[in-house]
């Protein structure tokens, strides 16, 4: 399966870059930048199907700005995953008896031995009040 969302008319392959929604309520269509995560209630549009987007008489058409520089994930979006990713390797795991391994961060020959970390659970750090 690709990785990349598809808009979501019949026959249509290309990629999407907007997300419709409908507030029934109100009778209004919103067209947006591509939602995060793609809902069993929304509608996922290439450029073409979003610019020709009609609504049924009476429905109003809200258009958000779209930012065809946002459709893809960036350089530094990508870049901070891979840190991301390589900080959660680095990190030893924890015993479950409780006790400490002797590499651990801010142990006593931690690797990045940073006297402020007290401990550190995946990305998260525990960090000690500063002396006054």
């Amino acid at each position: 399966m690709s990785p990349v969302r598809r808009c979501s008319r019949t026959a249509c392959g290309r990629p999407a870059v907007a997300t419709l929604t409908y507030v029934y309520a109100d009778s209004t269509a919103v067209l947006g930048p591509l939602a995060t995560y793609a809902e069993p209630h929304c509608y996922d549009l290439c450029a073409e199907h979003s610019e020709r987007l009609t609504a049924p008489r009476g429905w109003e058409v809200v258009r958000l700005a779209v930012d065809p520089g946002q459709v893809r994930p960036s350089g530094d979006d990508l870049e901070a995953l891979a840190n991301a990713v390589r900080e959660a390797a680095r990190t030893p795991r924890r015993d479950p008896s409780g006790a400490a391994p002797s590499d651990a961060v801010g142990g006593p020959n931690g690797r990045d031995s940073d006297p402020m970390e007290v401990a550190r659970r995946g990305h998260l750090r525990v960090l000690r009040s500063p002396e006054p």
